[in-house]
């Protein structure tokens, strides 16, 4: 009769955790790769080169004055009469203006207590007018 050798099986109940480190620091690397950031939102402005200065005739500017109320004043060029509009009005102003003189240039004064969502909104209103000459300044007392 043969004999039959009978070894009793350990059964561990242990979790091995000799790879965990190394499982850890792939599925890190993996996440790193893999992950995309959003890009920052922002104004998309082309600001000039450093240094470059031009002297521009009043007759050549349109002054849109942005208000802490939102109101935005607009006065062309040297002339002390001043229109109040609305943000939305800014497009059509624009459009008018550029007509008649295509040489023109947008000088956004901005208060320095204004919210910021109403020089966006000035900007955004010039955007949509196609206007490419802006100057963006602080309204100085």
């Amino acid at each position: 009769m043969p004999f039959i050798n009978k070894k009793k099986i350990k059964v561990s109940s242990e979790i091995p955790t000799a790879s965990m480190a190394d499982i850890a620091f792939l599925l890190m690397i993996f996440f790193l790769v893999t992950t995309t950031f959003p890009k920052d939102r922002g104004l998309a402005i082309v600001l000039p080169e450093e240094g470059v200065e031009a002297q521009v005739s009043q007759r050549n500017i349109l002054h849109l004055i942005v208000q802490p109320s939102g109101i935005v004043d607009v006065r062309r060029g040297e002339s002390q009469q001043v229109q109040q509009l609305r943000p939305q009005e800014v497009e059509a102003i624009w459009r008018q203006e550029v007509t008649s003189n295509p040489n023109i240039i947008a000088a956004v004064k901005t208060h320095p207590e204004t919210p910021y969502r109403y020089m966006i909104d000035v900007l955004d209103a010039l955007h949509s007018a196609n206007a490419e000459r802006i100057s963006l300044q602080i309204l100085e007392p």
